[in-house]
């Protein structure tokens, strides 16, 4: 049942017991049994025969995983003993898929990844999730994923520690969480200059576009797979996968797992007493508090430890990067002429490393603390630069990265023309950036290239297209999570006369 329903329900049963001191507690109960209905009767039948308890009192002991499928039994109802009706049902090889999924860390997964967990052919487990969904033990989509409700899953694990030996449990562990880091780097590398594509790519990964999509379906698996490789001790794998990360994280850069992902990465090259790759995991420490999180006094406590231990290694490319995160994050403290040194310093040595791709970056990053120091023309120049310099297959920009750089410096060029005075060419460039950041999913930079669109069209007096760019904003705004940009921009559509 939806948990708003759920709620009705134990809020009818417990009525009986006339008591008011339920509050929030109720919602908890609901959320708790995952709207079950035999678990809610359970839990009604449960508080109403015994008055003495409080509802927030048994919240908190169904709140213990281990202790939940135990307390959810009244007299002869029991939700176990109606999982276990269906699991009694199966063939004995769909039992040992249906337990070994519980290994899964994720809260849905596909078939290969079924197929893993399950030790089984690919064949073998796509007759074994029919019969799962057939009896009701799995939930299965039109995008051709699974998921447990979260009851069957104890009940899976409870099969699970019942059923197998400990020692193929862990076997078991180590195997899933293996394959779902080794698949998360190897997407992860799609995005790299350094790596591009895998040869031969894994059959779900023949696509950077794959590769995306597949990190993003399954972060909480390969996530979940990364902190149990993290607790094992498995320090270059963790490392390694961390890593991978570096260019997709620009691709998602308002997901909420980046701190996380890197913390790990520079933990695990901490303990393999490798600093440079440890000041690399810091520099993206560094990038993931400056762009994500908005908060640049903490970038700029990263990139002085990165620094130091790029200094002390000679990784002239950390520096390089270290420099560069800190010009971001003293361009948002508003110290422009600093953000300015520090970003062509950065320029400077990406350059003589020759990763020209990051100092293409670093170039448009440059044109930035120039706009916002009010420099706009010198701003434009160094954007125009940028774009000639990803338009050259001469320039040793890799084809990936000039996908990604190319839309984002040609909205930086409308901006600047649109700051002095060029609205109509501003309004035509960054049509163009747009369509081009929609064909290359980049919807962060997509959403705030046409909130801009929108203000520079009502500029224009073409309040019907700055209305639909408005909307179109907060479409895409709410897709990547920013629910306060979306509501602004929904504001402002509706607000249009």
């Amino acid at each position: 049942m939806p948990l708003a329903e759920a709620g009705e329900l134990l809020t009818g049963i417990l009525a009986r017991r006339g008591s008011s001191d339920e509050g929030s507690a109720v919602g908890e109960l609901a959320e708790f049994c995952g709207g079950l209905p035999l678990a809610l009767r359970i839990v009604g039948n449960r508080l109403v025969s015994r008055p003495g308890w409080r509802a927030a009192e048994f919240a908190d002991r169904l709140a213990d995983e281990e202790r939940r499928l135990d307390q959810l039994r009244a007299g002869d109802l029991k939700v176990a003993t109606a999982f276990a009706m269906s699991y009694e049902q199966l063939a004995a090889s769909t039992r040992r898929v249906f337990r070994r999924l519980a290994l899964v860390p994720g809260r849905d997964f596909d078939a290969t990844l079924a197929a893993v967990a399950g030790a089984t052919s690919i064949e073998g487990v796509w007759e074994a999730l029919d019969e799962l969904v057939d009896l009701g033990l799995l939930q299965d989509s039109a995008s051709a994923r699974y998921r447990f409700h979260d009851l069957v899953r104890l009940f899976a694990r409870d099969r699970l520690h019942a059923e197998e030996p400990p020692s193929e449990r862990d076997a078991l562990t180590v195997t899933v969480a293996s394959w779902l880091l080794r698949m998360a780097t190897v997407a992860g590398r799609w995005f790299d200059p350094a790596y591009g594509r895998p040869d031969p790519p894994e059959a779900d990964l023949s696509s950077s576009e794959e590769a995306g999509h597949w990190l993003r379906v399954n972060v909480d698996n390969w996530l979940g797979a990364l902190r149990a490789a993290a607790g094992g001790g498995r320090h270059a794998d963790v490392l390694d996968c961390a890593e991978s990360m570096d260019w997709f994280s620009d691709r998602w850069m308002h997901a909420p797992h980046w701190h996380e992902v890197f913390t790990l990465g520079a933990e695990a090259a901490a303990a393999l007493d490798d600093q440079a790759r440890q000041a690399r995991q810091l520099n993206l420490l560094a990038w993931a508090h400056l762009v994500p999180r908005d908060d640049p006094e903490t970038t700029l406590r990263y990139t002085a430890q990165a620094l130091e231990l790029a200094t002390r290694t000679g990784a002239t490319a950390q520096i390089a990067s270290a420099h560069h995160n800190a010009a971001g994050a003293l361009r948002r403290l508003g110290r422009l002429d600093e953000a300015i040194a520090a970003e062509t310093r950065a320029a400077e040595l990406f350059k003589a490393v020759g990763d020209i791709d990051t100092y293409g970056q670093s170039l448009g990053s440059l044109g930035s603390c120039l706009r916002d120091a009010g420099r706009h023309s010198e701003a434009l120049e160094q954007y125009l630069g940028l774009w000639a310099l990803v338009n050259d297959e001469r320039s040793g920009v890799t084809s990936s990265a000039a996908a990604f750089i190319r839309p984002i410096a040609l909205a930086r060029i409308a901006e600047c023309l649109a700051l002095l005075g060029h609205r109509s060419e501003a309004i035509a460039k960054l049509t163009e950036a747009i369509s081009l950041m929609e064909e290359g999913q980049l919807p962060v930079p997509q959403a705030a290239s046409l909130q801009t669109l929108a203000a520079l069209l009502d500029e224009e007096g073409r309040t019907g297209e700055s209305r639909h760019a408005y909307a179109r904003a907060a479409e895409v705004y709410q897709a990547i999570g920013d629910i306060e940009a979306a509501e602004r921009c929904r504001k402002l559509a509706s607000a249009a006369p």
